[in-house]
């Protein structure tokens, strides 16, 4: 699906494409979350009546549709990881009101001709009862824009006129993501009394890393939301170093469940601490949970909470493609 122009919003809820992955939107990294990003603007564009690419408020500056929440479910044949060149998959994306500020966007992945094109998409399956095949995210997004030209502290809430959310259908409050991400932010993890089967590991690791130019920061000159992605997973690489596990390891690892909240940006140079302790699971050896925050080295300010469940080693087989599958893409 081609991205939707000005002139074709419709105000429609759910969008399915049919897409083919290419080099650009698989890795053992992030590239797969700047692409669900993207999906997640379209949709929004799409759903909203409001060109989501070049928002602006009545003052006639930029405003962004900024990333809040990010949850991923890949309990199924898919993971985020685990995707190569030439996968087809059939991606179906509805976006849920959540007030005059905020959007709510569901995706669900799966191999092309698994399921129904037309099969709907409901906050009830993300949450109870998702589809075997499927991996599936969940977007909470805010409209955002800069309290002062230039900076990326203090950023406020400020949604563009156009901005149309009264004909969506509401999501309802048992799923919000609120409470969720208040919590987060209070506790400081989305584990504060650990998980279930799950017990605290001695194993606990802290690196510094500064916000770079080159690689964090987007066309805003925001440090880009995929980019904690990839510094949360800098660090979990970091303690599996120090378990003395390998980068091959960490490629064959299979992700479950990726959840993170975005509470803050900065400036590029900024030195960031990041700490990762572990969960494991008291009866599968190879299962474990990462807890880690991003906050400002200097000033202590908490910019994300992550949480990631993973099993060490892919099983074998388990990312079987369906046979349509074009021959040779694996490389």
């Amino acid at each position: 699906m081609t991205r939707p122009k000005p002139s074709e919003l419709d105000g429609v809820e759910s969008i399915t494409r049919r897409v083919t992955v290419t080099p650009g939107m698989c890795s053992g990294g992030s590239l797969i979350y700047s692409q669900i990003g993207d999906w997640t603007w379209d949709a929004v564009t799409a759903a909203c009546r409001t060109n989501v690419y070049a928002a602006t408020n009545l003052a006639g500056q930029p405003v962004y549709l900024s990333f809040y929440y990010f949850h991923v479910r890949a309990e199924g044949a898919i993971h985020p990881h685990g995707l190569s060149f030439g996968d087809e998959l059939d991606v179906t994306s509805r976006v849920f009101g959540v007030g005059s500020q905020s959007v709510l966007t569901l995706h669900r992945l799966s191999f092309a001709g698994r399921l129904s094109i037309d099969s709907p998409l409901d906050p009830a399956e993300f949450y109870e009862s998702p589809e075997a095949d499927c991996m599936y995210i969940a977007n909470f997004n805010r409209w955002i824009s800069r309290r002062h030209p230039g900076s990326n502290k203090g950023l406020i809430e400020s949604a563009p006129p156009e901005f149309r959310h009264q004909h969506l259908t509401t999501l309802p409050s048992v799923y919000s993501p609120r409470l969720i991400a208040r919590s987060a932010r209070k506790e400081e993890s989305f584990y504060p009394s650990g998980s279930p089967g799950f017990e605290p590991a001695e194993s606990a690791y802290t690196m510094t890393y500064e916000v770079d130019v080159v690689r964090d920061i987007n066309a805003a000159r925001l440090v880009y939301f995929a980019s904690f992605f990839s510094i949360a997973d800098t660090a979990l690489r970091g303690l599996w170093r120090q378990l003395g596990r390998s980068d091959t390891d960490f490629l064959r690892r299979r992700v479950l469940e990726h959840r993170i909240c975005y509470f803050g940006n900065t400036e590029v140079g900024t030195i960031l601490s990041v700490k990762v302790k572990l969960l494991r699971h008291s009866n599968i050896s190879d299962y474990e949970i990462a807890d880690i925050t991003i906050r400002e080295r200097h000033s202590g300010e908490l910019l994300s909470v992550v949480g990631i469940r993973t099993l060490l080693e892919e099983p074998e087989c388990k990312m079987a493609r369906p046979a349509t599958r074009q021959s040779g893409a694996r490389s």
